[in-house]
Order: C-alpha cells, then structure tokens, then sequence
C-alpha cells in the first residue's frame, strides 16, 4: 500500500506562486509514476503533470508549473508560478506502480486526500 499526504495549498493572488508537496510513504516511489491532478467545483478531475524518468504537463500548465522529486525524502512536488483564477481547485496527488506516465485519473491506483489551492483575481 501507498499512503500520499498533500500540503501546500493557500489562497495566494493572480501572478502569485505556491509550492505544493506530496509526501508517500509505504513504498519506495522510485519503483512508481506520480502525478498531480485538479478538481474544480462542477468540473471532472483533471491532469496536471506527472513524472517518472521524464515528466509530462497538461497544455493549460506547461511553463508556469513544475514537477519534480526528491527520492530520499520520498516526496512529490509541484512548483506553480504565475497563477491564474483558472487554476482554483482542489489538487490531488496520485500514484502508480511502473514508470509509464499516464495522463487519465483511471490510470492511478493510490491517491491522497487533497489541498485547496485558491487564486484571487
């Protein structure tokens, strides 16, 4: 089993930055893909970027987000600037066994419980 814990998340202006982590426990995340992904109210869950050997972003975030991790600390991370009120939603963390990043919500096995991100026009 993996256990994924969000935090980062705030209220913080259009133009603003946050930083959100994933902390994993349970198993070594080098054997597994991670990813982000977001939920805004009336809306389907949606990708955001994953990584494994490489990384992959949705269109709506490539060059204003980044994704990256840190092994030892077995943790995920997701670097956004320039945030836009678009980008208000809840942000998941999620999980897979194996390498191959995978953009759809079904393709995940272990997800964490989520942290609001809010952008204020």
């Amino acid at each position: 089993q993996v256990q994924l814990v969000e935090s980062g998340g705030g209220l913080v202006q259009a133009g603003g930055s946050l930083r959100l982590s994933c902390a994993a426990s349970g198993r070594t995340f080098s054997n597994y893909a991670m990813a982000w992904f977001r939920q805004a109210p009336g809306k389907e869950r949606e990708f955001v970027a994953a990584i494994s050997s490489g990384t992959t972003y949705a269109d709506s975030v490539k060059g204003r987000f980044t994704i990256s991790g840190d092994i030892a600390k077995n943790t995920v991370y997701l670097q956004m600037n320039s945030l836009k009120p678009e980008d208000t939603a809840v942000y998941y963390c999620a999980a897979k066994y194996g390498p191959t990043r995978v953009v759809v919500s079904t393709g995940y096995n272990y997800w964490g419980q989520g942290t609001q991100v809010t952008v204020s026009s």
